[in-house]
């Protein structure tokens, strides 16, 4: 059984890697804006519901001090996404720097994951672009990690194109480059995510995966 922080936890895929780690018998820390909204979360065995802010390294070596790794699904639709990836990737490393925590795996998204073919997904014909500042601050948020001397063992996790949102648990998954009809169920990602931290596979790299 190990220790595990989950920033973002309040969101649909925070929640499905809340249940799929306490599925596996690890103890949770979860941490959302506001604990009072989350009083579900806090009601499982083994989940401890906190306040924290990912942007701070201060909080987030407080929180995650006795870990053993770190998840990150976090979102910000306040903060404009170059400032809160950002943000978010530089207070990750020193924070998890300063609390032990030597595994992290964040939550990432397809449109910034290469295809088949070497091209981003969000270059590719006919993809939609109204939303390409939030794709371009994702991978901002990536670039940090990537350009850091840190010792880190980090991860970016994402679907390979995007989440069936109504999709059940198969138990089952694959690893996939970027593709717009690519789905993946939260459930099944979350065992992704798990996955990864239970027995590393993937290192200081964008990892796509897929119903499988």
């Amino acid at each position: 059984m190990s220790r595990i922080i989950v920033f973002g936890a309040g969101g649909r895929t925070g929640r499905a890697a809340v249940a799929e780690a306490r599925g596996r018998g690890h103890r949770v820390t979860a941490v959302v804006r506001d604990p009072a909204e989350h009083a579900d979360l806090s009601a499982v065995d083994g989940v401890r519901t906190v306040a924290g802010d990912v942007t701070d390294a201060r909080d987030v070596a407080r929180l995650s001090a006795g870990h053993d790794a770190a998840i990150s699904a976090v979102h910000d639709g306040a903060v404009p996404p170059g400032a809160f990836f950002t943000g978010a990737s530089r207070a990750l490393l020193d924070g998890l720097a300063r609390a032990g925590v030597d595994r992290l795996v964040s939550v990432g998204l397809a449109s910034v994951l290469e295809t088949a073919s070497g091209t981003l997904l969000m270059d590719t014909p006919g993809y939609p672009q109204e939303y390409r500042a939030f794709y371009l601050g994702h991978a901002a948020g990536t670039d940090v990690l990537r350009a850091s001397g840190s010792a880190l063992d980090w991860l970016v996790l994402s679907p390979a194109g995007d989440f069936d949102h109504g999709g059940a648990r198969t138990g089952g998954y694959r690893t996939a480059p970027a593709g717009a009809d690519s789905r993946v169920s939260h459930a099944d990602f979350a065992i992704a995510l798990l996955d990864e931290i239970d027995d590393p596979r993937h290192h200081r790299a964008h990892v796509g995966v897929e119903a499988g």
